[in-house]
């Protein structure tokens, strides 16, 4: 940057690193996205395109940043954590969810058409993005515990109040009023007397919501043509080749000293693959099993 009189502006920029050696949670949400869903024909209660044009732009930004390790998605919303260490844009939180929010509202249009192919685009959608620092891990879980309880109440509140609506001919203020004070019990009560619905046997995708992590991309092991399977079957044993010392090979091929560049290179992390699963994040098995989520 030119080095000018004019540069004194920049004293007037704030420093907003977050606090090191804790866990970060990108939240990046829909905005007014009940207007852009109408304006674009969403399916009620769930358009599964829809889901997974968020999924696609989630994956999106855990490719393009490896120091994500988790992501979590419902209806318009994703949340993201990061490894403990993370030194990402040197922790600064407006470059965090700015850049990350773009990646994702960029990633959400690219794709537009892959999912909405017979769909035009009326207008550009629009996120907002957040950065919440928590202490420890009993917070982060339970703060993916939140969102995936969240998913089931809304996806169930939704759920009946279209089927009252769709199939039971009632208007939205009818369907509000029937199911004011209504308790989860009475919900799936309505779904299953009224419509033979059984809320249980809904796709998990609703119900839980999306779940992205990482998993190990399983090598195959390479196949190496053995030169003598033509040959006549013969006992290698049985064959007097002479035996070469050790060290005279040693001193034939000498053993180049490793780079600092190949031990670098030989120390990366394994090649990962982002996955989406929809699965129970509240319980212990997802995280006992999955211990590098909280580790630093």
């Amino acid at each position: 940057m030119a080095n000018t009189r004019f540069q004194y502006v920049r004293s007037f920029e704030l420093p907003d690193p977050l606090l090191p050696n804790t866990h970060l949670v990108l939240r990046i949400d829909g905005h007014a996205f009940h207007k852009f869903s109408d304006a674009h024909g969403f399916q009620k209660p769930n358009d599964e395109r829809a889901l997974q044009l968020m999924d696609k732009a989630a994956q999106t930004v855990m490719e393009e940043y490896p120091d994500i390790v988790l992501g979590f998605g419902e209806s318009d919303e994703f949340s993201f954590l990061f490894k403990k260490s993370t030194k990402l844009y040197n922790r600064r939180q407006s470059k965090i969810v700015s850049m990350l929010t773009s990646l994702f509202t960029s990633a959400y249009v690219f794709n537009w058409k892959t999912y909405f192919p017979d769909t035009e685009l009326r207008y550009p959608p629009s996120f907002d993005g957040r950065v919440v620092v928590y202490p420890g891990k009993q917070e982060i879980r339970d703060y993916f515990s939140w969102r995936q309880a969240d998913t089931h109440i809304n996806n169930l509140y939704n759920t009946t109040f279209w089927a009252l609506v769709q199939q039971g001919g009632m208007t939205a203020r009818e369907a509000e009023a029937r199911l004011k004070g209504t308790l989860s019990k009475d919900k799936h009560e309505i779904l299953f007397s009224n419509f033979n619905i059984n809320y249980n046997a809904l796709s998990e995708r609703f119900k839980k919501g999306s779940v992205l992590v990482r998993e190990i991309l399983e090598s195959e092991p390479v196949q190496v043509a053995n030169p003598n399977s033509q040959k006549e079957n013969i006992d290698i044993a049985d064959v007097s080749d002479p035996v070469m010392n050790t060290q005279n090979v040693q001193d034939a091929n000498p053993t180049k000293p490793e780079s600092k560049r190949t031990a670098k290179k030989n120390k990366r992390a394994p090649p990962t693959v982002v996955r989406v699963i929809h699965v129970d994040i509240i319980k212990d098995e997802f995280w006992v099993t999955r211990p590098e989520l909280l580790d630093p």
